[in-house]
Formats: structure tokens, sequence, C-alpha cells
């Protein structure tokens, strides 16, 4: 059984916490106006800080601990993995919301949520998965979309429209010096964005000025975090970054997030933006390329690739058969489809074969979609004897 809180003491919990954000920037975005799709029971909790406690204990969230950032097959234990980076991306976005006066709750959950639906093996990883997908008739693979599926239609934990939204507009990887929210979506309006994206569209800017904290501070979070990664392993030097970028930000991750945290709250002081100054803007702009030439790019980097597309290819046509020929002791079923059963007993019925598949695939860690090829691929060995209890034993296990 559920325990409630004491009623009186509830009321006073809550006429606490409207206290304590009546204090909060006009354009800050209040516990209050969270909007889900099914209503709920209030309860000690701000609706925010609620979707916070869900996203850290979703099943999506557990395994962003063996889900690499760049470099996915160097064995370093110091090589930022996601587990990291979101915790970086809520800490960078917090001190900008707390410093402009904005709903901290609501950022932290958008930055743990937004990096929920990364593909084992990073970018790389990504890329081949949407290809397989477009191939498939499904549209594109966007890890950000597949955040929000993750959260609204796979695991069903009914958050707000404004942490989906901000997980959803997320994308670091485009280069703006200004955020302007996109205020007044509605539920619709969220739902064919989704849709755009699968298509192709870039996707609109967040609904609320903290969506866009959390998408300036994913940026900021791996810019240098990426640069000291590749100096660790040896992939380039710290005197190659750019004169201007080295003057201008920094060419050291502490020298770095510092600058680009300073000029962002004092250009967007009591302002219905985010913003860079334009000296800072356009040295990012031009750390970011450096970064892509030098690192994401980098040949040495990306030397598996079309091993890594061959893995993915076989992966993706195995289960896909399972599914099609109701293998009910594959892989596919025991640990995603009835996995979530808990969660959204209808979700085979409501999802095509090839989006099962791309659910599946997109929510494996590194180490799970290898161990998943060894087992599809690679023959058993057996210690000194082979026998039918050997054999019915694997057969339960796996």
């Amino acid at each position: 059984m559920r325990r409630k809180i004491r009623e009186d003491l509830f009321e006073k919990l809550r006429h606490l916490n409207l206290r304590r954000e009546a204090s909060l920037a006009p354009v800050s975005t209040g516990s209050e106006e969270g909007i889900r799709r099914q209503a709920e029971e209030e309860d000690i909790r701000p609706s925010f800080s609620r979707d916070t406690d869900r996203i850290i204990h979703s099943r999506s969230y557990t395994r962003y601990i063996d889900k690499t950032q760049v470099f996915y097959f160097v064995e370093n234990d110091h090589i930022t993995h996601r587990v990291l980076h979101v915790q970086l991306v809520s800490k960078i976005a917090r001190q900008i919301g707390r410093s402009l006066g904005l709903n901290e709750d609501l950022i932290e959950a958008i930055a743990l949520g937004h990096d929920i639906g990364h593909a084992p093996f990073g970018h790389t990883g990504e890329k081949l998965l949407s290809k397989i997908c477009e191939e498939n008739g499904i549209g594109k693979f966007c890890h950000n979309v597949q955040s929000v599926i993750s959260l609204d239609h796979i695991e069903r934990w009914n958050l707000t429209l404004q942490v989906l939204d901000g997980i959803l507009c997320h994308n670091g990887e485009t280069h703006e010096q200004v955020l302007k929210p996109d205020r007044g979506k509605t539920w619709n309006d969220h739902d064919r964005e989704i849709q755009s994206m699968i298509k192709g569209d870039p996707g609109n800017y967040p609904m609320t000025l903290e969506g866009c904290v959390v998408r300036i501070s994913d940026t900021i979070s791996y810019i240098g975090r990426d640069l000291e990664d590749a100096i660790m392993v040896g992939l380039i030097e710290r005197d190659e970054v750019p004169e201007r970028c080295a003057e201008v930000i920094g060419n050291e991750n502490r020298d770095i997030v510092n600058t680009l945290i300073i000029d962002v709250i004092e250009n967007s002081w009591e302002c219905d933006y985010i913003s860079l100054s334009k000296e800072v803007a356009e040295a990012l702009d031009e750390f970011k390329r450096f970064n892509y030439e030098k690192i994401y790019e980098n040949p040495v980097v990306n030397r598996e690739v079309d091993k890594i597309e061959k893995m993915f290819r076989l992966m993706f046509g195995e289960f896909l058969h399972d599914l099609e020929a109701d293998k009910r002791d594959s892989r596919i079923f025991q640990h995603h489809i009835d996995l979530i059963k808990d969660k959204n007993p209808s979700y085979a019925d409501e999802t095509s074969n090839a989006e099962i598949v791309r659910d599946f695939i997109a929510g494996m860690t590194d180490k799970y979609f290898s161990d998943t090829m060894m087992e599809l691929y690679f023959p058993k060995r057996y210690k000194y004897s082979v026998t039918q209890k050997d054999f019915y034993s694997d057969r339960l296990i796996n």
C-alpha cells in the first residue's frame, strides 16, 4: 500500500513550494504549469521533481552506465560515458538556471533524461541505425526522439509535456547564438514534432527557457570534455586547438566550462531567451568544427565503422525474423517485449515489428550489443563435456 502524508501537512508543503517558486524569475516555468497526458493525484513532490524521480528509476536510465560517448572501442576507465555526460549537463544547466532564477527541478529532469535514447556506439551507432530504419520504412532514427519514445511510449512514465519537450528539443549538435523558447505548445504539437523529426525535420526550440538552458548546456558539457578525452587517448595535442578558440574560450575543460557558463549568464540576464555573446558564439562554432574534424570524424575513431554496420544489419534482420516467426525464446521477447509488459501491456500490439527491433537495439548498452552478437553468431565453447543437461540449461538461461 502506498502511504500518503497527512492532508494538513500536504497543504503546508504545497504552499511552501509555491512560495519558493514565487521567488523565481517571471520567465521561469512553475511546477503548477506541468501538463500530463493522464491526470494524477498530487503528492509531496512538485511535478517536475516527480518526473526526475521517474526518469532515474526507469530501466532506460540504468543502462546509461555502459553507453559510451565518443570513444566506444577504447579500454580506458577515465573516458566519458553517457552516465557522466548527463550528470555534467545537469550540473552545468542547474548552475545557469539558478543564476537566472529558473526552475531547477525542470532543468534536472530534462538534463537527466535527454540522452536516454542513444543507441550503442554513440553517434556512429545512431547514424547506422538511422540508415537501417529508413530502409525498413520507419523513418530516421533520432536519439532525442527515441528518448521520448522510451519514456513516454515504452515505459509510459506519464511525464509532463514540458520535460518531454525539453528532451525532444535538446539538440546540442546544432549551433546558435540565441535560443528563444517556442512557448504554448500542446500535446498535439509535441506529437506532430516527433513525426516531423522522424521524417528528417531538425526540430524546433524547447517550449521553456529551462529547456533552452539544457540545450546550450549539452554543448558546454561535451565540447571541452571530448577534447580532454581525445588528448588522453593520444588522438590530438592540446596545442592543436585553434588560436582564437584558445584565447576566447580556453583550451582546458575547466576554463571552457567556466567561460561559457559566465558568458551565458551575462548575456541572458533578465531576458526571455538564452544567449552567448557574438565573440564567444563565433569561437564556439569554430571549436565545434575543430572537434568534428579532429575527433568525431577522425579515421582512427571510425576505423571499425564497417564492422559495426555489418553487426547492426545482421542483428536488425535477425530480430525482425524472430518477431515474424514468433520465436518466443529470442532475446527480443525475453529481454524486451516480456520485460516491459508491466509498464505497457499493449506495446507489442501498438508497435510495428521494425519499430520494436529499433527500440530494442537502441536500448542496448555497448556491452550487451557485443554479447548479443556473440550469442547469435559465435558457437558456444563447453568445458569437459557436452550433455543434454548442458543443452537444456543453456536454453533456459538464454
